[in-house]
């Protein structure tokens, strides 16, 4: 997969309460705005329980952060969550040096994000 290259599996949980987006590859410059019409739509259509792994993502510049921001700000709105999943590594430290892993709700793992248990709140 090259840079600017992004795969995203959907699966739907709870009877369709929940998406879980796993994406794979670069969040960044090109691969944002299938990002954010992805997420927008799921919010639109009345999810409102979302879930975004980011453990496969290499690769997350400003513009797949903001991406993620304006699906939190959205989710938020109307009254659901969205949720983060990030390993150890360069995804975390970026959310840590930018303070948004105390604004996004970030779990290590899927299974703890989907019980909403374990939030991280610092440093990863």
């Amino acid at each position: 997969m090259t840079h600017d290259e992004l795969s995203i599996d959907l699966k739907t949980e709870d009877g369709g309460g929940t998406l879980i987006f796993a994406l794979r590859g670069s969040l960044d410059l090109a691969t944002s705005p299938t990002v954010r019409a992805a997420l927008g739509e799921a919010t639109q259509k009345g999810s409102h329980e979302l879930i975004v792994d980011l453990t496969q993502v290499d690769f997350l510049d400003s513009t797949g952060l903001g991406a993620l921001i304006g699906a939190h700000r959205r989710t938020a709105e109307r009254g659901g969550s969205l949720r983060l999943v990030v390993s150890d590594g360069p995804i975390s430290r970026l959310l840590n040096i930018t303070g948004l892993v105390r604004v996004f709700a970030v779990y290590r793992s899927l299974a703890d994000a989907r019980n909403d248990r374990d939030r991280v709140v610092g440093a990863l």
